[in-house]
Parts: C-alpha cells; structure tokens; sequence
C-alpha cells in the first residue's frame, strides 16, 4: 500500500441530533463517516446531505439484498442522495451485483463521482460455528469463502469489498491492488472486541492492504472522540 488506509467512523447512533453533535467534534480528523441502518431509519435522506455539507465523505452501508430490480433502484437512489459509498451482500449473486453496478450507472448526475460499491462477504460478528451448511468449519473455511465472494465481486462489476482483517492479505492477492477493502471489526490491542468475532488491530490491517478502517464504539462512545479517533490514526499510519 502507498497510502495509509482511510478511517471510517461509525454514528450508530439512535437519532439524528446526537449523530450531528458526534460529526461537529470528528470535523477535521476523520474524513469519513459511516451512516447505518439504525441511523437511516431516524434521520433519512436528511442526515447524508447534513453530514455532505460538514465536509465529510458518506458511507451508507446498508447492506442491500433483495431482487436485482429493487436493488438496482435502491442503489440509483443512494446514488442520487449523495453517498459516496454504499454496500450491497455479495451473497446477493451475479444478476443482483451487476444490477447494483447498473443503478449506479443510471443515476449519475453529470460531473458526478461515482460512488464505490462494496459487496458483504461475511459479518465480521460471524465465526465459524455461525455456517449453518457447515457444521464442521473452522477458520480456513472462512477465508476461502470470503475470498471466493470476493473474487466474484470482482467479476460482477462491484468496486470492492467488505472483509475481515483476517482474511484482508489473501484477499488484496486474489484481486489486486485496485479492489477496495473495507475492514470491520477494528480494534486497538487493548481494547474490548464486543460483539465482533474476527476483529483486527488498525496497524495489521493497513499493513496487509485494507482500504478503509471501520472504528465505531471505541470512538463514539469515548470521552473524547476526536483524541480516540487519533489513537486510530496515529496506529494507522
């Protein structure tokens, strides 16, 4: 990697004032914010265009899966809103990622960047007793699912993916240095896992070649989020 991965800070936050208060005090360290189901929910359309005019770059992951129609419509509309990043579950299949792809395509305004979109491998809060048609899985298991999907992402025109830090190296060497990554789950040494099951320090991860580093509960919840957010960026980098 050339450049240090980019942090993503997750506002997975109820409602749409404490969300704002939360950006007001990242403005100026994290360049990217995350906006979640739960926050979509309370907020809408509302919150990406508060958070756009704040100066940040909106990841609005909210992990499509449904027919390739509805997808392909959901996707023109994230686009037309103004997300810079978007995620749809790779598990979704070829007909429904190149729908996405298509949607994206069809909404662009003119001079418009597109925005990246990212299949969902595997929840990082999935191990491996978690594979229902695999009672017997265990780690090595994981990884070659999740490269599989990733290298099919790859084929059916989406910019990238959404993986664990444990499986980011093989990954970044089935697809190449172009494909994004975006990495969950991210944790300092110290610091609790929760309810995440393969979780990854911020330094591994930007050294095996993620793209972007998720952080929510470790920031948000801290005294002092911007000087938490640093923490990561100062392990980045």
């Amino acid at each position: 990697m050339s450049t240090s991965p980019a942090l993503v800070v997750a506002l997975d936050l109820p409602e749409k004032g404490p969300a704002l208060a939360l950006a007001t005090r990242l403005q100026g360290v994290a360049p990217w914010v995350k906006v979640g189901l739960e926050l979509y929910l309370s907020a809408g359309q509302e919150i990406l265009s508060c958070l756009k005019d704040m100066g940040f770059k909106v990841f609005l992951d909210l992990k499509f899966m449904d027919i390739p129609n509805t997808v392909q419509a959901a996707v023109a509309q994230s686009t037309r809103m103004g997300a810079d990043m978007l995620t749809v579950h790779a598990l979704g299949g070829r007909t429904m990622c190149e729908a996405a792809a298509a949607g994206r395509d069809q909404a662009l305004a003119s001079g418009q960047t597109p925005p990246c979109i990212l299949g969902v491998t595997l929840l990082t809060s999935l191990g491996p007793g978690d594979l229902a048609w695999n009672a017997q899985a265990c780690g090595d298991d994981i990884r070659d699912l999740t490269v599989h999907l990733a290298r099919s992402a790859q084929n059916w025109k989406l910019d990238g993916v959404v993986c664990s830090g444990r499986e980011v190296r093989d990954i970044r060497q089935a697809c190449g240095a172009s494909f994004r990554l975006l990495t969950p789950g991210i944790r300092l040494p110290d610091a609790d896992s929760e309810d995440q099951s393969r979780v990854c320090t911020p330094a591994q991860a930007a050294r095996d070649g993620s793209d972007y580093l998720v952080v929510g509960r470790p920031i948000t919840r801290s005294a002092d989020p911007a000087q938490a957010a640093r923490k990561y960026l100062e392990a980045i980098t």
